[in-house]
Protein backbone atom coordinates (compact mmCIF):
# COMPACT_ATOMS: atom_id res chain seq x y z
CA UNK A 1 0.00 0.00 0.00
CA UNK A 2 1.25 3.27 -0.41
CA UNK A 3 1.33 6.06 2.23
CA UNK A 4 -0.24 8.61 2.30
CA UNK A 5 1.51 12.39 2.20
CA UNK A 6 -0.30 15.33 3.40
CA UNK A 7 -1.61 17.40 0.34
CA UNK A 8 -2.59 14.16 -0.97
CA UNK A 9 -6.56 14.13 -2.21
CA UNK A 10 -8.17 11.55 0.95
CA UNK A 11 -9.87 9.27 -1.10
CA UNK A 12 -10.83 5.61 0.30
CA UNK A 13 -8.75 2.71 -1.78
CA UNK A 14 -11.12 -0.03 -1.78
CA UNK A 15 -9.61 -2.52 -3.98
CA UNK A 16 -5.80 -1.64 -2.10
CA UNK A 17 -7.57 -2.18 1.28
CA UNK A 18 -9.66 -5.31 0.02
CA UNK A 19 -5.83 -6.96 -0.70
CA UNK A 20 -4.66 -5.91 2.61
CA UNK A 21 -7.48 -7.65 4.74
CA UNK A 22 -6.93 -10.65 2.59
CA UNK A 23 -3.37 -10.83 3.60
CA UNK A 24 -4.14 -10.23 6.72
CA UNK A 25 -6.64 -13.15 6.84
CA UNK A 26 -4.36 -15.13 5.08
CA UNK A 27 -1.58 -14.11 7.90
CA UNK A 28 -4.13 -15.62 10.77
CA UNK A 29 -5.79 -18.90 9.71
CA UNK A 30 -4.02 -19.13 6.35
CA UNK A 31 -4.48 -23.00 6.30
CA UNK A 32 -5.72 -24.15 9.43
CA UNK A 33 -9.35 -25.90 10.00
CA UNK A 34 -11.95 -24.66 11.24
CA UNK A 35 -11.93 -24.68 15.37
CA UNK A 36 -14.70 -23.47 17.56
CA UNK A 37 -12.27 -23.18 20.48
CA UNK A 38 -10.35 -20.55 18.26
CA UNK A 39 -12.64 -18.31 16.74
CA UNK A 40 -12.96 -15.70 19.17
CA UNK A 41 -8.40 -15.54 19.47
CA UNK A 42 -8.75 -15.43 15.26
CA UNK A 43 -11.54 -12.90 14.86
CA UNK A 44 -9.04 -10.35 17.35
CA UNK A 45 -5.77 -11.26 15.48
CA UNK A 46 -7.52 -10.81 12.41
CA UNK A 47 -8.83 -7.39 13.30
CA UNK A 48 -5.57 -5.72 15.44
CA UNK A 49 -3.76 -7.01 12.19
CA UNK A 50 -6.00 -5.45 9.73
CA UNK A 51 -6.32 -2.23 12.11
CA UNK A 52 -2.65 -2.29 12.63
CA UNK A 53 -1.87 -2.29 9.57
CA UNK A 54 -4.43 0.70 7.95
CA UNK A 55 -3.15 2.96 10.50
CA UNK A 56 0.44 2.27 9.80
CA UNK A 57 -0.77 4.15 6.13
CA UNK A 58 -0.56 7.34 8.03
CA UNK A 59 -3.91 7.95 5.82
CA UNK A 60 -6.59 10.59 7.61
CA UNK A 61 -9.32 7.87 8.38
CA UNK A 62 -10.90 7.33 11.17
CA UNK A 63 -11.44 3.29 10.88
CA UNK A 64 -13.58 0.48 11.61
CA UNK A 65 -13.26 -3.49 10.90
CA UNK A 66 -15.45 -6.06 11.71
CA UNK A 67 -14.91 -9.78 11.37
CA UNK A 68 -17.16 -12.82 11.54
CA UNK A 69 -15.72 -16.27 10.89
CA UNK A 70 -18.61 -19.47 10.09
CA UNK A 71 -17.95 -22.71 9.50
CA UNK A 72 -18.88 -24.61 6.35
CA UNK A 73 -21.95 -26.27 7.21
CA UNK A 74 -23.98 -26.00 4.17
CA UNK A 75 -26.35 -22.79 5.71
CA UNK A 76 -26.34 -19.32 4.21
CA UNK A 77 -24.63 -16.35 5.30
CA UNK A 78 -25.93 -12.84 4.62
CA UNK A 79 -24.48 -9.46 5.34
CA UNK A 80 -25.31 -5.96 4.67
CA UNK A 81 -23.76 -2.61 5.63
CA UNK A 82 -25.37 0.77 4.71
CA UNK A 83 -23.47 4.47 5.76
CA UNK A 84 -24.43 7.80 5.86
CA UNK A 85 -21.90 9.74 4.74
CA UNK A 86 -19.33 11.82 2.38
CA UNK A 87 -19.10 9.70 -0.31
CA UNK A 88 -16.46 11.76 -1.87
CA UNK A 89 -13.72 11.01 0.69
CA UNK A 90 -15.48 7.92 3.08
CA UNK A 91 -15.91 4.62 2.05
CA UNK A 92 -16.30 1.14 3.34
CA UNK A 93 -15.36 -2.39 1.60
CA UNK A 94 -15.85 -6.23 2.45
CA UNK A 95 -13.79 -8.68 2.03
CA UNK A 96 -14.42 -12.56 1.69
CA UNK A 97 -12.14 -15.30 2.25
CA UNK A 98 -12.59 -18.94 3.13
CA UNK A 99 -10.86 -21.88 2.56
CA UNK A 100 -12.38 -25.43 2.64
CA UNK A 101 -13.46 -25.60 6.29
CA UNK A 102 -15.25 -21.86 6.90
CA UNK A 103 -15.42 -18.45 5.85
CA UNK A 104 -13.99 -15.40 7.05
CA UNK A 105 -15.77 -12.12 6.26
CA UNK A 106 -13.87 -8.72 7.16
CA UNK A 107 -15.86 -5.41 6.87
CA UNK A 108 -13.90 -2.04 7.22
CA UNK A 109 -15.43 1.21 6.87
CA UNK A 110 -12.96 4.10 7.05
CA UNK A 111 -14.13 7.82 7.54
CA UNK A 112 -12.35 10.62 6.80
CA UNK A 113 -10.88 12.98 9.10
CA UNK A 114 -10.58 16.89 7.92
CA UNK A 115 -8.18 18.84 10.00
Amino acid sequence: MEEYNPGDEVAFNADEVNTSIKECVEGVIGGTDYNQNKVNQWTASIVEHSLTHLVKQGRPFKYIVNCAIMQKSGAGLHTANSCYWDTTTDGSCTARWENRTMYCVVSVFAVAVTL
